[in-house]
């Protein structure tokens, strides 16, 4: 495949992926925010959130201090950049574009009909409504995407390619929102841990999950179990890791050994991990250097198969 195929394709399932991510990362923030506390705490919320999501100093040099209203349209609707659920799903437009004759043209009509519609969101409008209803659409059209990507597209190197931007993008994202979640925790917040973690599993679409899992009160260190080392899970980081390691040696090649060999390592961490290192006073530095990896795995990515560096949040 052609580098430069290679590359958007890549960026096409990772835009797509970071739309969603986004949109759970704000769904867990503003149900939080509606529980009652003082404004600074909501704020402090925000702020962690934004940091988590690598989003915070482009906020600030956009709006200054965070408060307690500002930070959810700069997630979902600021259009000038593609940090934004908006500013993604806008690149996961164009990179679908360019690769037209690279994917059938279901995909092509998906995302181009998303984008169609997010362009029809008014964002004056939306500042007045619930956001749980934009959360999701932005949810559904991710699934739908990834749908018919795995229902029409042959599975060749561009498959791969794009298996491999979704998955590294899953990951990280997951990692990230549970290291807010941590942080605002750890933060003396006015919210009650038990609901703190109970919101989370709910906007991960894992509530279910957890309870036929565990069957028991929901509880930092489960949740961390069911969110970092569970196999079984669609959103854990070890899933998403085992699904870019698959993927990356589908598309290996000869300068690309030691990127495949860096993937396989994390995901042998995740799998034979611990639940003594998911200890909340562990978890950070836990979850930290999974993004440190994913990170060091990208621009790796990047140098053995693409043509362009694009910035990573």
């Amino acid at each position: 495949m052609l580098s430069r195929t290679a590359d958007h394709v890549y960026w096409l399932g990772r835009y797509v992926e970071r739309a969603e991510t986004l949109a759970r990362a704000l769904d867990v923030q503003y149900r939080l925010s509606l529980l009652p506390q003082g404004p600074q705490s909501v704020a402090a919320g925000w702020l962690d959130t934004l940091d988590e999501l690598g989003l915070l100093p482009a906020y600030r040099e956009r709006h200054g201090e965070v408060d307690s209203e500002q930070p959810a349209q700069f997630i979902a609707f600021d259009r000038h950049s593609t940090l934004s659920i908006y500013g993604c799903l806008k690149a996961a437009r164009e990179n679908a574009r360019a690769v037209r004759g690279a994917i059938t043209s279901e995909m092509w009509e998906t995302m181009n009909g998303t984008w169609l519609e997010a362009r029809g969101f008014d964002p004056q409008q939306q500042r007045q409504r619930d956001p749980g209803e934009f959360i999701d659409w932005v949810k559904h059209r991710s699934q739908l995407f990834r749908g018919v990507w795995r229902g029409t597209m042959l599975r060749d190197e561009g498959f791969a390619f794009m298996r491999v931007g979704m998955s590294l993008e899953r990951a990280d994202g997951t990692a990230r929102i549970l290291g807010a979640r941590l942080a605002t925790a750890s933060g003396g917040t006015a919210v009650s841990g038990y609901y703190q973690w109970g919101v989370l599993l709910h906007a991960m679409s894992m509530f279910e999950n957890y309870r036929k899992l565990f069957r028991e009160a929901v509880v930092p260190e489960r949740v961390a179990e069911l969110l970092v080392l569970r196999d079984d899970d669609p959103r854990s980081v070890r899933r998403a890791v085992g699904d870019l390691y698959t993927g990356l040696r589908v598309v290996a090649n000869q300068q690309s050994r030691e990127t495949e060999r860096r993937a396989g390592e994390l995901e042998a961490m995740l799998r034979f991990g611990r639940i003594e290192a998911l200890v909340v006073d562990r978890l950070r530095a836990f979850l930290d250097d999974c993004v440190v990896r994913l990170r060091d795995i990208d621009r790796r990515i990047t140098s053995d198969f693409l043509v362009a560096i694009e910035s990573v949040a």
